[in-house]
């Protein structure tokens, strides 16, 4: 597949993504046939925050339907978004180095509670003892006292989804 190209970085993400589409398509494969019918395609739109009307269903469908029987097979479904998924996902991730490197003062890949506290000290948001314990403690997965890129992306992804009112479903690897 075109999308395993590149680094190993982006074949990890694409085959973590691959497995939340496949979780996505099966929630919404109401009869667990393997494919999508046009009213399952539109809950599953539905439930990413689109509003597709009936029309732009009928088009879509067409447009992912490669072997034209009408319904939307999984593999259909990775070859029509996992692209636009994937160049989303790099561009996202190359904000969210760039925020991380705002608070990661040395460079050294880490965020320690001194950095997070001066950090959003100089933000105009000083932190208590207390409030700066309580964020590391959150954010700090592994408990190795620092911050790493991907606990802040993993913290970064649980607030944003809080916010929008979205419940993330956190899989053990």
């Amino acid at each position: 597949m075109a999308m395993m190209s590149g680094s190993g970085n982006i074949s990890l993400q694409s085959a973590d993504q691959l497995k939340q589409l496949k979780d996505i398509f099966m929630r919404f494969d109401m009869d667990s046939d393997g494919s999508l019918t046009q009213l399952e395609l539109a809950a599953l739109l539905r439930s990413l925050g689109l509003k597709p009307s009936g029309d732009q269903i009928h088009l879509l469908l067409g447009d992912i339907d490669a072997n034209g029987n009408g319904l939307v097979e999984f593999e259909e479904l990775v070859s029509a978004i996992l692209p636009d998924i994937t160049h989303q996902i790099l561009i996202n991730e190359a904000q969210l180095l760039e925020v991380f490197q705002l608070f990661d003062r040395d460079g050294n890949g880490f965020i320690t509670p001194a950095e997070l506290a001066g950090s959003m000290a100089k933000m105009g948001h000083p932190l208590t003892f207390r409030e700066l314990s309580d964020m590391m403690k959150e954010a700090d997965s592994n408990g190795d006292g620092v911050v790493s890129f991907f606990e802040f992306t993993s913290i970064m992804a649980n607030s944003a989804a809080d916010f929008l009112g979205i419940k993330l479903n956190h899989s053990v690897k």
